[in-house]
């Protein structure tokens, strides 16, 4: 069935309204991992705590829904008093658990359809090609960090959020403030990856720095990998013309 409408959720529309019951089961999965005391991810834990995150979902066979959605979520930035809201984008769990490049290619292919069907064009002053270090994903001409998380993880437990393929999407705009260039954001920064040192027992992936780094591929930091080694090869995303 196509859904021509967003499908943009807050908490009280899980606990409420009727979802499907895969989609319950792996938020409330989501919930008891990012809330847990030592969770590494402090801004994410308190968003949750806070109900300033939102939520959706995907089946395999009917992704129409999430353009809708997305635009729906940039929408909330319009408000004078910015709320560093991030949203969760849960896919249908597979019936086996797949490897790690499943999921990876499954995450850009998912990126490649909202660019597909993206209302806007792509800005022009921003660079198309990935492996520009100032390139990054955007939607309704919005710049965005997105990130995954799946099943397929077994060393970078963080990224391990349930049985789902689970797509977070942050606005560059909730970051004003904690630039890895500015000194309160890179000193949080830093903080959140000691955190997740632990949590992983992994040292910090190489892939991992920040945006308007020259010596950085953002779209690596998208998906990275289960273990210390840097992504090689091209990025599968692609600017249509």
């Amino acid at each position: 069935m196509t859904v021509t409408h967003s499908r943009l959720l807050t908490q009280s529309h899980i606990n409420e309204d009727k979802q499907p019951d895969w989609f319950c089961k792996e938020y409330a999965t989501f919930r008891s991992i990012v809330t847990r005391k030592d969770f590494p991810c402090y801004f994410g834990q308190q968003g949750e705590k806070r109900g300033e995150l939102r939520y959706s979902f995907i089946n395999h066979d009917d992704w129409s829904s999430l353009p809708h959605t997305l635009t729906d979520f940039l929408s909330l930035f319009n408000q004078p008093q910015l709320t560093r809201h991030g949203l969760f984008v849960f896919v249908e769990p597979e019936q086996e658990e797949k490897t790690l490049n499943y999921y990876r290619a499954y995450f850009w292919e998912v990126l490649q359809y909202l660019h597909e069907h993206d209302p806007e064009n792509w800005p022009k002053n921003q660079p198309k090609d990935p492996d520009h270090y100032l390139w990054d994903f955007h939607f309704n001409q919005e710049p965005i960090f997105v990130f995954g998380n799946a099943p397929a993880y077994k060393q970078r437990k963080t990224r391990d959020l349930g049985n789902s393929l689970i797509l977070g999407f942050q606005p560059r705009r909730i970051f004003k403030g904690l630039e890895g260039t500015e000194p309160g954001g890179a000193m949080s920064r830093e903080k959140v990856r000691e955190r997740v040192e632990i949590w992983d027992n992994l040292p910090k992936h190489p892939d991992i720095s920040h945006y308007g780094d020259p010596e950085h591929n953002e779209w690596k930091q998208f998906f990275i990998g289960d273990d210390a080694e840097p992504i090689k090869g091209k990025c599968p995303f692609h600017v249509k013309e």
